[in-house]
């Protein structure tokens, strides 16, 4: 399993993961989501940022999971003691009711969490063919309560990837709720 590292910089390698599906318990690890672009999203259930994007990335993920080259795993890593409704069954539930398309994995040690350098939820890495970082930021502009989401950003990371360039380094960071720590395992 990753050891803590700090948080993850453009063209840094994807740490390796094996996790469990919430809906089922099977284990999932990096080597299994085989495309050429990779979406790692860190999520949950209760935050108001992800409840306002979930529809939205479930649809983005549809559209471009289609295309046989891109490949999006959900992973959940809050304290499901603290936070009951982000722990497996009700994470299972929410993505029956959203739909999610993809994986959608419980990360109960905080571990995987850590090696990603995470800090919110939604938060979305992007991954080359290579499986080096090629962006990592908001999935878009919009706000709780506010307008629609696009998946603007997102989307524009991927269809540059798609094309064979790079996404533009300059990126906004992840906007949401914070990782819900386990009492004493925050990073430091």
């Amino acid at each position: 399993m990753p050891s803590p590292a700090s948080p993850l910089v453009l063209g840094d390698p994807a740490p390796a993961f094996a996790l469990p599906a919430v809906t089922d318990g099977t284990t999932v690890t990096l080597g299994d989501l085989d495309a050429d672009v990779l979406v790692v999203v860190f999520l949950c259930r209760h935050c108001p940022y992800v409840v306002h994007v979930q529809d939205a990335l479930a649809a983005i993920a549809t559209e471009y999971q289609r295309t046989g080259r891109v490949a999006f795993v959900g992973i959940a890593a809050n304290d499901a003691d603290a936070y009951p409704d982000d722990a497996p069954d009700s994470l299972a539930e929410q993505q029956r009711e959203v739909g999610f398309p993809f994986p959608y994995l419980f990360d109960a040690t905080q571990d995987v969490a850590k090696a990603y350098g995470t800090a919110c939820t939604p938060d979305p890495f992007v991954f080359d063919a290579d499986r080096r970082l090629a962006y990592r930021g908001r999935i878009d502009a919009t706000r709780p309560g506010g307008d629609a989401p696009t998946g603007a950003d997102l989307r524009a990371a991927l269809d540059a990837l798609l094309a064979g360039e790079r996404p533009d380094a300059d990126q906004w960071p992840p906007m949401g709720c914070s990782i819900k720590w386990r009492p004493g395992n925050a990073p430091a």
